[in-house]
């Protein structure tokens, strides 16, 4: 194999290979290095040999179930922290939960715009940067109730017990801490913890609360719902919301 450009790399697990040509053709036009596989025996292998920057999974494939795949991607040492987007035609409220439980970083459902994906691709690759705490950070420790969270390890306690999140989930999450009190809408999330500056459907936030909530447990009461405009973090652990 050559030896790898600068450009970031994005693997194409996808097995139609009209989609895969659109894919590759677009993402190299706006500079990013790609790699498609088809199959599910390979994808495994192909990510551990590339370790990519980003990963698009497509849920359905011929010899397996890409959500097996997204588990093994997430399982591995040389592969968890690679960011996956989900691309699937199922895009029903329970898939997308069953694909954020299994650590995709998001979700796309098909037909898309490849245009909307390359900026979220972009977006996740942001993100991973400033996701980073500085060499040499000391830790920084947010305790709040029931609650702790430590953002130089990236590590998360409910009562003294871990709670593991995804790196998108606890992006979330400190957002929200940073901002308690203030409401934040659901584009107001999109942008500053996705990253994206368009119009897309906002129900991704929902189901990313819904989902923190429940990891969270009994801390998830922390996160109130403002009907009609979107989240707030409690001002204090005994706020009623």
């Amino acid at each position: 194999m050559n030896a790898r450009s600068n450009l970031p790399h994005v693997l194409i697990i996808e097995d139609e290979p009209d989609l895969v040509r659109v894919l590759e053709y677009n993402l190299q036009s706006a500079g990013f290095e790609t790699r498609s596989v088809g199959r599910a025996g390979e994808a495994l292998r192909v990510a551990q040999a590339v370790e990519p920057d980003v990963i698009l999974l497509d849920l359905m494939l011929p010899d397996g179930s890409g959500s097996d795949v997204c588990r093994a991607l997430k399982s591995g040492a040389s592969t968890k922290h690679i960011p996956v987007i989900m691309v699937t035609a199922r895009g029903e409220e329970i898939d997308r939960v069953v694909g954020f439980e299994l650590g995709a970083d998001d979700y796309v459902v098909k037909p898309f715009s490849v245009r909307e994906l390359i900026l979220r691709i972009r977006a996740i690759l942001r993100r991973t940067d400033t996701d980073q705490p500085p060499a040499g950070a000391e830790p920084d420790v947010v305790t709040f109730g029931r609650l702790r969270v430590d953002r130089t390890a990236h590590r998360v306690y409910v009562d003294d017990a871990e709670v593991v999140l995804t790196a998108l989930e606890f992006r979330l999450l400190t957002t929200l801490i940073d901002r308690r009190n203030r409401v934040q809408s659901r584009d107001t999330l999109l942008s500053d913890v996705w990253g994206l500056q368009l119009h897309v459907e906002t129900r991704t936030v929902d189901t990313h609360i819904k989902r923190l909530r429940e990891k969270l447990a009994a801390a998830g009461d922390y996160i109130h719902t403002v009907r009609g405009v979107g989240y707030r973090f409690a001002s204090n652990p005994d706020d009623p919301g």
